[in-house]
């Protein structure tokens, strides 16, 4: 059932292009025909030969003729595909021709990579491994092209790897090994772009500043500080110097690609391959922006304030003062991952019970506060010392809509009850099809899938370093990835042979849920989390504004 179900996938998906010669018509070597041939030896050869080019050449005129055809029907968009393009190109500055160098440079150094492979394969007896074939478009050479490329492409990688709603498995999965991982920018860098920025003497704002970052990513950079006036401990999060306009070049250039190739082949506006392009343009310039990440913070601890969870959860406090588009300053929070059970029991006295509280904020946080934190992993979500839960790090948050929430809503029912009668009907109310789908074969799929659910495993390593003043608990939490996906990427190949396109609110939303499955089977093994009584996913709360989504 999988394979055929990511074959059809696969045969659906624009970015899986696989080339196939066109069987030509046997020219008859004597006889009845069309294409007839005489003579024998060389000349019938030649004669044979003279036919196929003849045959060749007729068929790709044809081709050519349809295309041409196409493009005059679409002459009229042209001038605003011109405009379109020109706009474009002059807010993307001379940064744009860099980056295309940069680009070329890349490419030549994978494909030199490609050709050695190649190389290495062309003369085994297996042949060359189709994902070869496909050349730098394959899944394994395009992800090794967007590390070289550098930040945004990273990124927009990892968005690949996170949305296997809009994405082929092939790729979803090659993509999960797109690390974020990025030489530390020195700290003399980074003292030049906080004075900029926050256009005093740093030592009038923080006590100190800790040069040795954090951590250092593609995109930003963070290092522990103390500030002057409060004596608070915080941390300071900075990017990196030339990010914004590199990713604008990058962004723009993937728009401009991505215009032209609608406009020539207008079946690629059925796969809103623009639409996408300017989704992904538009989440990736918010990460840069740390006014919209420190709002998120705030609009998440006015929900926390509003519904009454102060005492049970907090998000950092941000320092306005000291925080600008490029800069973020937040009160540093001191705790451990929900996956370290041991140092969990030093502080609480029932582990279950945290468990509990994190997942009442989170879900309470879907439907009550205008975003919800769409990165729970163990390194964002502690339990602090004072016992409360701790939401770290909104650089990733999710919007849903009411009608995907109302829909979701019945398939956490139904999955809790293992009612997959209800479960495919929740789904396909939330998937965007035009055809009748067959509820009782699709919950029939969804039952092989999601028993399949109790086979994850979780293997947790807590790295621990005391300093002389506090702790600071690390957690690399190795959560079998490739396991969790390939449960979705299961449930999207099934979906799929159904007609069904999730948006990619419920691909975030999902991730989460697993994330929270892993914790309760540490924290809490004998705990049905969708089904406890003690654990609120119903909409009775205080609705939000919900004007954006009508």
């Amino acid at each position: 059932m999988a394979a055929a179900a990511r074959a059809a996938s696969a045969a659906r998906s624009p970015l899986l292009v696989h080339h196939h010669r066109h069987r030509l018509p046997q020219v008859p070597s004597g006889g009845g025909g069309s294409l007839r041939v005489g003579g024998t030896g060389r000349g019938r050869e030649e004669g044979r030969r003279r036919a196929r080019v003849g045959v060749r050449v007729f068929a790709r005129y044809s081709q050519a003729q349809d295309f041409s055809t196409r493009l005059q029907d679409r002459v009229g968009e042209l001038p605003k595909l011109v405009e379109d393009l020109l706009q474009t190109s002059i807010s993307t500055g001379p940064q744009g021709a860099f980056r295309i160098a940069q680009g070329i440079q890349a490419v030549l150094g994978v494909g030199g990579e490609w050709l050695n492979d190649l190389s290495k394969t062309a003369n085994t007896s297996a042949g060359i491994p189709a994902q070869m074939q496909l050349g730098l478009l394959s899944p394994l050479y395009l992800r090794r092209l967007f590390e070289r490329m550098g930040a945004t492409y990273i990124k927009l990688g990892q968005f690949i790897a996170s949305a296997p709603t809009l994405f082929p498995a092939e790729y979803v999965e090659e993509f999960q090994n797109c690390f974020d991982r990025a030489p530390a920018v020195p700290y003399d860098v980074i003292q030049s772009i906080l004075c900029e920025e926050l256009q005093r003497p740093l030592d009038s704002i923080y006590e100190y500043i800790d040069p040795v970052p954090i951590a250092s990513a593609s995109i930003a950079q963070v290092h522990a500080a103390r500030l002057k006036s409060s004596q608070k401990d915080v941390v300071i999060k900075v990017l990196k110097p030339g990010i914004e306009d590199t990713l604008v070049a990058d962004l723009n250039f993937i728009y401009v690609i991505a215009r032209v190739l609608e406009f020539l082949n207008p079946e690629l506006q059925r796969t809103s391959l623009v639409g996408i392009v300017k989704d992904i343009k538009e989440s990736m310039l918010e990460e840069v922006d740390f006014r919209k990440e420190a709002a998120n913070i705030q609009a998440f601890q006015g929900y926390i304030d509003a519904m009454g969870f102060d005492r049970q959860a907090k998000a950092p406090f941000v320092y306005q003062h000291c925080s600008t588009k490029h800069v973020l300053t937040m009160e540093r929070l001191y705790g451990v991952p929900l996956t370290d059970l041991d140092s969990i029991r030093s502080l609480v006295p029932d582990p279950e019970l945290t468990l509990v509280t994190a997942l009442n904020v989170w879900f309470g946080s879907l439907i009550s506060c205008e975003s919800f934190h769409a990165d729970v992993h163990a390194g964002n979500l502690w339990l602090l010392r004072d016992g409360r839960i701790g939401f770290i790090d909104f650089g990733i948050v999710g919007r849903i809509s009411p009608k995907t929430w109302a829909a979701m809503e019945v398939f956490l029912a139904s999955f809790a009850t293992e009612d997959y009668d209800a479960m495919a009907s929740a789904l396909s109310e939330m998937g965007a099809t035009g055809n009748d789908i067959n509820i009782d074969e699709f919950a029939k799929d969804l039952r092989k899938i999601f028993s399949s659910i109790q086979d994850l495993d979780t293997e947790i390593i807590v790295a621990t370093a005391r300093g002389p003043d506090a702790t600071a608990v690390s957690a690399n939490v190795v959560l079998d990835e490739r396991q969790m996906n390939a449960l979705f990427l299961d449930l999207v190949r099934v979906s799929e042979s159904y007609g069904l396109k999730f948006p990619r609110e419920f691909a975030l939303l999902m991730k989460q849920l697993l994330y929270f499955d892993r914790y309760t089977r540490l924290l809490a093994p004998s705990m049905n989390m969708l089904r406890d009584e003690r654990i609120n996913i119903s909409t009775n709360r205080q609705p939000r504004r919900t004007d954006r989504f009508q």
